[in-house]
């Protein structure tokens, strides 16, 4: 499946650009810089670029939000992004050519690239913190605390989320198949903590336990969910990467302690048999 988008011409603080989302469940992103345009995006994200595409390592997200703080500000910009778990860098993405030069970003695991156009969101997008793969330069990557304590205990991410604020195109990736639904006012949808993708600034987010204990204990759904109250918009994942990688230990941990694994080589011989030892 590939998406092709095309932007306008209307002016904006971030940078346009044009893109096409390859692939269905292993996506990846081809977007095309004009002359001296840029894009920003997470060390490790990039998956190939033309040779008159130019990177370099910049000090966070190269938004120019801490112009005129000096130093002190641009490394106090930077350092918050340690707090969402991203590394102290982020990496700048230029067209040093005279003509329209594509570069690809690709996902992390298994799921889908959400290409969003922050200003038509009133600016701002709080999405979960590993979420976000690149974006127009001028986008400002910050973050966002959760003031409610049990959204911060409960949430599945903690007090600290990312916030996207700008008014170009940013690309953020979930696990599996992603879901956008439109929350009216006083509208509530509730769902598992990990299912969160992101949202709009007017949606309210909480927590809540389950009512039922022995639902809460016996019925694989954890002691809480999340609850997210309209207006706004809010973008839901049916894979999210911790439970992905706890179903990936449970079934090395089985393997491991039995030394069988179902449809595998290891199921029919054992690691002891492949070296042979008992």
């Amino acid at each position: 499946m590939n998406i092709e988008f095309e932007r306008g011409s209307e002016m904006k603080r971030a940078a346009d650009v044009d893109f096409t989302i390859y692939g269905d469940d292993m996506q990846f992103v081809e977007i095309y810089l004009g002359p001296y345009e840029s894009i920003v995006a997470e060390a490790g994200a990039m998956m190939y670029m033309d040779e008159n595409i130019k990177m370099k390592a910049i000090f966070g997200d190269g938004s120019g939000r801490a112009q005129g703080k000096g130093l002190m500000g641009k490394m106090l910009g930077a350092g918050k992004r340690i707090l969402t778990g991203e590394s102290l860098f982020m990496t700048d993405f230029t067209n040093t050519g005279r003509e329209k030069r594509p570069v690809a970003f690709a996902g992390p695991y298994p799921g889908k690239i959400i290409p969003v156009d922050i200003g038509d969101y009133n600016g701002e997008l709080i999405c979960q913190r590993d979420s976000f793969l690149c974006a127009a330069k001028g986008i400002a990557i910050e973050i966002a605390f959760q003031k409610k304590i049990g959204v911060g205990l409960f949430g599945g991410e903690g007090f600290i989320m990312q916030r996207l604020i700008g008014d170009g195109l940013a690309f953020i990736h979930a696990g599996g198949t992603v879901i956008e639904k439109q929350l009216k006012p006083g509208e509530v949808l509730k769902l598992d903590t990990g299912c969160l993708v992101a949202m709009t600034s007017t949606v309210d987010y909480d927590v809540e336990m389950i009512g039922d204990i022995k639902s809460a204990l016996f019925g694989g759904e954890g002691l809480f969910l999340a609850t997210l109250r309209g207006p706004g918009t809010v973008w839901l994942q049916s894979l999210p990467f911790s439970r992905l990688a706890n179903r990936i230990f449970s079934a090395g941990s089985k393997g491991r302690s039995s030394g069988k694994g179902e449809g595998s080589i290891l199921g029919s011989f054992g690691i002891g048999d492949l070296f042979g030892e008992d």
